[in-house]
């Protein structure tokens, strides 16, 4: 599988194996249950609750 990043990796993890590689990363993080540092919204809080938050105010906008 190619996997081809178009912008540098948010992750503060820089040693990690799978920094930058985006498919790798979101693979081992859907193995784990977990999000990748990229899917949440806000630097610094990486709640569920913030998560949630800012995925329901997304979905709740009036569609243009």
């Amino acid at each position: 599988m190619s996997c081809d990043n178009n912008r540098p990796c948010p992750c503060p993890k820089t040693d990690c194996e799978n920094n930058g590689v985006c498919c790798a990363c979101i693979s081992k993080h859907v193995g784990l249950d977990g999000l990748p540092f990229c899917a949440f919204p806000k630097e610094g809080d990486k709640s569920l609750k913030l998560f949630y938050e800012k995925l329901k105010e997304r979905f709740e906008e009036p569609m243009v």
